[in-house]
């Protein structure tokens, strides 16, 4: 049992069975032990690699999304670019190197970067040493000014409760350790939980995201406030909440989540069907979900990847092609990730959820 393994154990034989919502969030989170504090999660050697991190057309085009956003909202002389979970930086990089076509648009922004790691503060700085960003721990409640928001792969990284169906009501899935190995329990009593589904069966699994509903809530009160434009790209089903989709990736393959943490990234299917539900409560413009595939196609991507073709190699001219056909085919990315749109106050709808 590693280091944090022992934490953990220690937490459970004093105070018994952690939710699940609890240990997701120590094996993530966990100052010293916790998965964004020592492991590198990105890139060909870490456990995933993110769609920025495949090709610089995906951070390219979110950088002339954000510039069309704004421009939609009356170019506005200040207005507040957020990242939710920057990652390396990579994304919001590319981004604004493409967002320079509109010096105007550089000029205005107040950039913002929400991210909880010290060790990817610091490789966000060294990516964004040109430009003057401000970090938080948590999302701002940036009212102040109109806001443009992007969250790529964040919310699926969310701490999630998880609830059994046994016998006509909820149980609240817990995590236990015997013989120092972790195992899921149920909780002894029921729990009242609001399906929104009327046909379960014994053994269905309904999953709750309480960081995340109230973070949806949030960024939808500040657009209806200040206007503005939020992009939130993740994986998941556009509707349903029904099914366990809890899961561990290492080394580019799933493992067991409770097998070794804070050694292995930890996720969960994003709800968006149910952020839908939220953002309708703000009054605001939502369009999508749509898919990640038909999201880039709209936006130019197959344009840009054969103007990048014509000067590029033999060797770059193969990989430009992959990387087009990992980020936009139903085979790979393509339609496993989903892209949301929640706006207010803008000229013209946001791009890329068009006929």
């Amino acid at each position: 049992m590693n280091a944090l393994g022992k934490i953990l154990k220690s937490r459970i034989d004093n105070e018994g069975p952690l939710s699940l919502h609890d240990y997701m969030q120590i094996a993530l989170t966990h100052p010293e032990y916790g998965y964004y504090s020592a492991q590198d999660p990105f890139g060909k050697t870490g456990d995933f690699i993110t769609a920025p991190e495949i090709s610089q057309m995906f951070g390219e085009l979110i950088g002339l999304w954000a510039v069309d956003v704004w421009a939609k909202l009356g170019a506005p002389k200040k207005f507040n670019l957020v990242e939710l979970g920057p990652g390396n930086g990579t994304l919001m990089a590319d981004a604004l190197h493409s967002a320079k076509l509109a010096p105007e648009f550089i000029d205005a922004m107040q950039l913002h970067l929400v991210e909880t790691s010290t060790r990817l503060k610091t490789k966000q700085a060294e990516k964004l040493k040109k430009f003057d960003a401000h970090w938080h721990d948590e999302m701002p409640d940036l009212r102040d000014a109109a806001l443009i928001l992007i969250a790529n792969e964040f919310f699926d990284a969310l701490p999630i409760h998880q609830y059994m169906y046994k016998s006509g009501d909820w149980y609240e899935r817990l995590v236990s350790c015997k013989d120092n190995r972790f195992d899921y329990a149920l909780s002894s009593k029921p729990t009242p939980v609001n399906a929104e589904v009327e046909l379960v069966k014994d053994g269905d699994i309904f999953e709750t995201c309480p960081e995340a509903d109230n973070l949806v809530g949030k960024i939808s009160n500040i657009l209806a406030r200040a206007g503005g434009a939020a992009l939130i790209i993740d994986y998941g089903a556009m509707t349903g909440q029904i099914g366990d989709s809890f899961q561990a990736m290492r080394r580019h393959g799933f493992s067991d989540p409770l097998t070794a943490p804070g050694e292995a990234d930890l996720t969960a299917h994003v709800k968006f069907g149910h952020f839908v539900k939220i953002a309708k409560t703000a009054n605001i413009r939502i369009d999508g979900p749509t898919t990640q595939g038909r999201f880039l196609e709209r936006l130019g991507i197959e344009a840009r990847c054969h103007l990048l073709v014509r000067n590029a190699s033999k060797a770059q001219r193969r990989k430009l092609m992959a990387d087009l056909r990992r980020l936009t085919s139903a085979e790979e990315m393509g339609t496993l990730f989903k892209t949301l749109a929640l706006s207010h106050n803008m000229l013209a709808p946001p791009e890329g959820f068009g006929n």
